[in-house]
């Protein structure tokens, strides 16, 4: 019998002339049995209850069981049971009790020859004219469902990694989303991987792409979830999931092991990912409307870093459409002359004679004025215009520097797109030639980004280039991918030191100068000039010139120019500038209003970041944190700073952090260094600063800022910095002998003891919520609240009534307290109970401050313990809980 074949049972075709007559029954017996002896087909029928009563003899043999066994037993016994996505009506016994024709009911046997696939069809028979049984046959159909079943798998899975592909989404998606069904959808993007495409081949990216596949397996489970878009993009298809929470632990989860590091052909490879989510039905509820709005809040999350993850949020609409606007704007700016090109001088840090000019493209908008560079030049990137806004900066720059009255070095940036482009050296020399500029003016400034390319490649364009006879610059050493070995062969003329090396150069502890020595040394062994860029103060341009850098360009010296300007200031053939700026670097501080985390001790305090600069902010929502206080800022995303209090206020703090700020691409402040989304995901953090909840964390050790801090990774400057003549306080864990021995007593709290269950009126503490509470009062930030708290419990005071007494309305030999009258009531004698006596007798007193209450550190009285008291709340759980309750749960003895 061959094996695969497809049997089909089919009931008795309408009477033809095949039929009719001695010949037509003989043709007809012949047909059968050559069915029966082929092995395609086999015949059956059964009594009227299912019971088998006729079974061709070449049936017995493909199961492998006498046939004397096998009538008799229920027909539907020779089929596996179906799967569970069967519907009962499709399954034999159901059909079967129908007592009703049917037709190729598809059923798989096993047998000897393994696993085969038969169409079943059947047609009922009669007796007297009542229901007899069935009779009928089975057609061998495993070799059609193979076929049929390996086009489904090519057309609805991807090849390389063998997870469903995007038609497979579209089915997927259509089943489990629409109407108010909750549906979550991850779009996730690998970072860097073009560079390991380019480096390692395509084989080497493919292989990355599977180990890819595998571990978001690993992390998500069911691979039927997973789909492989194309390229380095996959999605993710979470249905019955909305809480944000979860989700973002969970592409936390993705992002950190995507990041792990991978072996590819023993080379070892580090990328990224990024992830866009959206959720049903809250986002959209179609499979477009959700990919569409995860796919926005993928750009989000690569636009603010790369390596994070967003949630979809309406602003991203508008964000999206302006880009639109501004790329359809920027392709009518090509032709409508809205461009134009500025200069910025560079100056030879000896002489501060300008011997050369950058030329940076400008775009001025008919309605919107003026628009950044760093805006519209990423659009023209994504837009494939690129190549052409590139070729239309170089005629313009080598059309106007022909024009100048001096013969000074024309630069210009080139992309790693235009590098890659072969037409380059011929634009050049076009442009070269239609203006008369001689090349050797001419200098092309190239990123770390170029050597991404196959290297064969860009050897070949550096010689192309060299041939012309212009000169090439490394721009933005250090910051990108270069390596020594790209500078041993590249034949660079100029080295120029990225401003952000230059930034906090000159602060105590940043290792910023040596860097700048090392570049400047490198290239002085390699015959080759340095700029240092971005230079705005003279401290800066006093560091830059001490440490032997060539060439200057920043605001110091000149703003850029434009071409009117230029040539003005070059008239007299050679142009020499003073520096002029501020004495030292300032950190321009920007108004913002953006909700935040602090960390200080195991508590997460949710803050608001007023303004803020490279070296510090001005925050608001901590309650009495004395100036020197190390704390964490968590400005979201893993972006995480250590930062120590230098200015408290009536209403905020204003912080120092322990290391500047950096520009992210989009023109914003954001940390050098992002904490493991794992980390963040462990301990909680994942999206806390931005739901601005203040929580509990939970790390083992003792919870200090230097705990903290090393359970997130993140590094403690040696020295914490400090204004000039001012000696930073202690922080809360490095205090007194007095205050840490003050801390260190038996806590007042410990004799408070919750009453029995039962008491009727307002909320009643249960024991163990009395344990929480204790606890996180007596480990708050404010050392004198489990006093604050076991007195007003105990004397029926009021918070504000205890921040303003005094030692003089206190008579411990009466032991009487007179509260005098105020606003809010009138004044009365309190009652001084034994317990309230003792805790009187622990608090520490100030021969400088007659309050009863004093912080111990400042010897000056509270002016608010509520937000000590919410966050103890809080932090036990019991945020709804007030004092009265405490009062009223407390033993009467107390």
């Amino acid at each position: 019998m061959a094996s695969g074949r497809v049997f089909r049972f089919r009931g008795r075709p309408p009477e033809s002339d095949f039929d009719r007559g001695v010949d037509g029954s003989a043709r007809r017996a012949q047909a059968v049995q050559s069915l029966e002896e082929s092995g395609n087909g086999w015949f059956w029928s059964t009594d009227r209850e299912g019971r088998l009563t006729f079974l061709s003899r070449q049936a017995a043999d493909l199961f492998g069981i006498p046939m004397d066994q096998l009538l008799g037993q229920p027909f539907a016994q020779l089929f596996a049971a179906p799967g569970e996505e069967v519907a009962a009506r499709d399954r034999l016994p159901f059909v079967l009790n129908r007592q009703a024709n049917f037709d190729r009911l598809t059923l798989q046997t096993t047998h000897e020859s393994g696993h085969r696939w038969w169409d079943v069809s059947g047609r009922i028979s009669y007796s007297s004219g009542s229901f007899d049984g069935y009779f009928g046959f089975c057609i061998d159909v495993t070799d059609q469902l193979a076929s049929s079943r390996s086009a489904s798998q090519a057309a609805l899975f991807d090849p390389l990694t063998r997870l469903p592909n995007r038609l497979n989404m579209t089915q997927f998606m259509a089943d489990h989303i629409g109407g108010a069904r909750r549906c979550a959808v991850m779009l996730l993007d690998l970072d860097r991987f073009k560079g390991v495409n380019d480096t390692l081949g395509h084989p080497g990216g493919d292989a990355l792409l599977k180990q890819v596949a595998g571990r978001l397996q690993k992390i998500i489970g069911d691979k039927q979830k997973i789909f492989r878009l194309g390229g380095d993009e996959f999605e993710v298809v979470l249905p019955g999931r909305d809480d944000e929470e979860t989700l973002g632990a969970l592409a936390a989860e993705i992002i950190s092991s995507l990041s792990q590091p991978y072996s590819i052909n023993g080379i070892r490879c580090v990328i990224g990912a990024s992830v866009g989510i959206s959720i049903s039905p809250r986002d959209g509820t179609t499979g477009d409307e959700l990919t569409q709005k995860a796919d926005l809040a993928l750009y989000a999350a690569k636009s603010g870093g790369r390596g994070c993850f967003r949630f979809f949020s309406d602003s991203f609409l508008e964000i999206a459409e302006e880009r639109r606007q501004l790329e359809e704007d920027l392709r009518d700016a090509l032709v409508r002359d809205e461009l134009w090109v500025a200069y910025q001088p560079l100056v030879c840090a000896i002489s501060e004679r300008v011997t050369g000019v950058e030329a940076l493209v400008r775009w001025t908008h008919p309605r919107r004025g003026p628009i950044s560079p760093e805006k519209f030049v990423p659009i023209a990137e994504e837009a494939n215009l690129i190549d052409a806004l590139g070729e239309w900066i170089i005629r313009k720059a080598c059309e106007d520097a022909a024009g100048w009255p001096a013969e000074i070095r024309l630069a210009i940036n080139v992309s790693p797109v235009q590098f890659a482009n072969e037409a380059l050296p011929s634009i050049i020399t076009s442009a070269l030639a239609n203006s008369g500029l001689p090349p050797s003016r001419l200098e092309l400034e190239l990123t770390e980004g170029i050597f991404l390319a196959n290297s064969t490649e860009t050897e070949a364009m550096f010689k192309r280039l060299k041939a012309i006879g212009l000169r090439l610059s490394l721009d933005d050493f250090g910051t990108g991918y270069a390596s020594l070995g790209y500078l041993r062969t590249a034949p660079f003329d100029k080295i120029k030191i990225d401003q952000s090396f230059v930034r906090g150069a000159n602060e105590s502890g940043s290792r910023n100068a040596a860097i700048i020595a090392a570049i400047v040394a490198l290239a002085g062994a390699l015959n080759m000039e340095t700029t240092a860029e971005g230079i705005e103060t003279l401290d800066q341009l006093e560091l830059v010139r001490s440490l032997g850098v060539s060439h200057i360009q920043g605001y110091v010296y000149s703003k850029p120019l434009d071409n009117d300007g230029l040539k003005e200031s070059l008239s007299s053939g050679v142009w020499t500038i003073r520096p002029k700026g501020p004495a030292k670097h300032r950190s321009e501080r920007r108004t913002i209003y953006r909700k935040a985390g602090a960390i200080i001790g195991s508590y997460y305090h949710s803050v608001t970041v007023r303004n803020i600069s490279e070296t510090g902010a001005y925050i608001e929502g901590l309650i009495d944190v004395p100036t020197g206080t190390q704390i964490i800022l968590d400005f979201g995303d893993g972006r995480m700073e250590m930062a120590v209090v230098r200015r408290v206020s009536d209403r905020g703090y204003g912080v120092e952090f322990g290391s500047t700020l950096i520009t992210s691409p989009e023109g914003t402040l954001t940390t050098r260094k992002v904490v493991s989304p794992y980390l963040l995901a462990t301990h909680g953090l994942a999206g806390a600063a931005h739901a601005g909840k203040s929580k509990t964390l939970h790390f083992t050790g003792p919870p200090t800022t230097e705990t903290i801090a090393a359970h997130l990774g993140l590094t403690i400057p040696s020295e914490a910095p400090s204004p000039q003549g001012s000696t930073a306080s202690a922080s809360i864990t490095d205090l007194s002998d007095s205050v840490r021995s003050l801390i260190a007593a038996v806590s007042p709290l410990q004799n408070l003891a919750i009453t029995k269950p039962g008491y009727e009126g307002g909320r009643h503490l249960k024991p163990e919520e009395w344990d929480r509470l204790k606890l996180a009062v007596e480990h708050s930030p404010n050392a004198q609240l489990k006093y604050i708290i076991a007195l007003v419990v105990l004397t029926g005071a009021g918070f504000r009534e205890l921040l303003a007494a005094k030692w003089s309305d206190i008579d411990l030999e009466q032991r009487s307290w007179t509260i005098p009258p105020s606003e809010s009531g009138e004044g009365r004698t309190v009652r001084i109970s034994d317990a309230a006596l003792k805790i009187l007798g622990d608090l520490p007193r100030s021969r400088s401050c007659d309050h009863l209450i004093i912080n111990p550190r400042t010897n000056k009285p509270f002016h608010s313990v509520f937000g000590s008291w919410d966050a103890a709340r809080k932090k036990a759980g019991l945020a709804d809980v007030s004092i009265h309750d405490l009062r009223r749960s407390m033993k009467s003895s107390w």
